[in-house]
């Protein structure tokens, strides 16, 4: 197995509607919101999280591919390969994202290989913030008021503030995606960012919040890329 290319894939993530990743709070304020986003600690600007971006890319594609059930709910590792069948999205998407260490599937590990993708943190885009958040006076985050509604009284109950990175924000966005021997899992890569953009990032997608969408996305030094226009259409990860 030799590695024979690197590919660094680049684009702007737009949000469509506001966006909620948890930040895990360090301080209780009566009165003030009770889930903040994650923040960079220098700049005190949202940002969203590669791991975020990487982990429900992941889940949507195991969703799509029928690996769920087989793993009883948790990420699709290299155990749940059968021995003697050949699975050939199962391998790819391990191909991609990798999987736990586990000595019982040592030499589905040695065959398959390491992870191909690494994704990145995703910082606010400089021009973005300099043309709408500065020049607007505008802040980069919202206090979301929810309340749950009692079916009888028709009041409105608990009411909490979760605060949201605002609608419109676009992030720069980038990943790298490592070749060996000549592999082509670029497909099945856009497949997952596709289904991203179907469904949604962060917590609360149920009720609208982060609602997102791809711009400009081209391999670095190379050609621009197209998601496809629909995911499930037979052969659309080949």
């Amino acid at each position: 197995m030799q590695l024979t290319q690197i590919k660094q894939i680049s684009g702007t993530l737009v949000l469509k509607t506001g966006l909620h990743i948890g930040g895990g709070d360090t301080e209780m304020h009566i009165g003030g919101i009770d889930n903040q986003v994650v923040k960079d600690p220098v700049s005190g600007l949202p940002y969203i999280p590669g791991s975020s971006l990487k982990g429900k890319i992941r889940s949507l594609l195991e969703w799509k591919l029928g690996l769920v059930l087989a793993s009883d709910g948790k990420p699709f590792s290299f155990k749940q390969l059968k021995d003697g069948e050949v699975n050939t999205d199962a391998e790819n998407l391990l191909r991609l994202f990798g999987g736990a260490p586990d000595k019982e599937a040592d030499e589905k590990i040695k065959a398959i290989g390491p992870t191909r993708l690494a994704f990145w943190d995703c910082a606010l885009n400089k021009t973005w913030k300099e043309e709408i958040l500065d020049k607007r006076n505008l802040l980069a985050t919202e206090a979301k008021s929810e309340n749950t509604i009692n079916r009888i009284s028709g009041t409105a109950d608990n009411p909490r503030f979760t605060e949201r990175v605002i609608a419109g924000s676009q992030f720069d966005f980038r990943l790298s995606l490592k070749v060996h021997d000549g592999e082509d899992l670029l497909p099945l890569l856009l497949q997952g960012l596709k289904l991203l953009e179907l469904d949604s990032l962060g917590g609360s997608g149920s009720r609208g919040y982060g609602k997102i969408e791809f711009k400009d996305l081209k391999i670095i030094d190379g050609e621009a890329l197209t998601l496809p226009d629909n995911p499930f259409a037979e052969g659309a990860s080949s």
